[in-house]
């Protein structure tokens, strides 16, 4: 019985066949080792290829992805590839990136039940919270939507800098920088929200100024990362 994949073999297949052609030794190259400076810790959303996105080839960055590109603390997998890209691979650049009209941060945003994964998404929900006088006040459901599509990203950003790993890192002088980036599915170009942190020092001041580009209806000041927006 010939597989319903059968195309993605033949595809598979044709793929290795020009690549080789196109570069001879480019697969025998890859088996020699993996050396990539960068990172990329994505959202899961097929529609946001890393290596597409950014031009690399195989084995030139790595990439941990979930769903709405969330780094916490309790979570071992995303901290375990950290580590391993971090204190093995030695990458220079992490790039979180986040995505305009990501599905969960649109589903945190609206308070909708997609099931197991609510879970995985009361962390967005929580910064939803956190930062409703920044959001709530915008004019459209799409600038609430890309708002804190930008703030998750910025909070991620956080949250990888406070890792033991990077922190570690970045304490015996290793040269690693955090960056925030978010990707246009419209327009294909990625958006640097210009928060990159290279030390830990520089956490508290690069958090106040990202978020202080989106002013509160009040006109409140900024919170600090650990308060709560209200």
């Amino acid at each position: 019985m010939t597989s319903s994949l059968q195309n993605l073999l033949d595809n598979n297949r044709a793929w290795a066949a020009q690549m080789e052609k196109d570069r001879p030794g480019f697969f025998t190259s890859l088996l020699k080792q993996q050396t990539p400076r960068y990172m990329w810790i994505g959202c899961a959303d097929s529609r946001v290829p890393a290596n597409e996105i950014t031009g690399l080839d195989p084995g030139e960055v790595f990439v941990h992805r979930n769903v709405a590109n969330v780094v916490v603390h309790s979570d071992l997998n995303a901290l375990s590839t950290i580590q391993f890209a971090v204190e093995h691979l030695r990458v220079e650049h992490i790039m979180v990136t986040g995505h305009y009209g990501c599905a969960g941060v649109r589903a945190a945003l609206l308070g909708q039940r997609v099931g197991l994964a609510d879970n995985w998404l009361a962390h967005i929900a929580d910064l939803r919270m956190r930062h409703r006088k920044r959001i709530d006040h915008l004019p459209t459901e799409q600038a609430r939507h890309d708002v804190l599509c930008e703030i998750n990203v910025i909070e991620q950003v956080g949250n990888v800098a406070q890792s033991t790993v990077v922190r570690d890192a970045w304490a015996r002088g290793q040269q690693l920088t955090i960056h925030g980036w978010c990707y246009g599915l419209k327009d294909g170009l990625v958006n640097d929200l210009q928060v990159s942190i290279d030390r830990s020092e520089m956490l508290l001041d690069t958090f106040r100024a990202a978020i202080k580009r989106y002013p509160r209806a009040d006109g409140g000041q900024p919170p600090q990362p650990e308060e709560d927006d209200e």
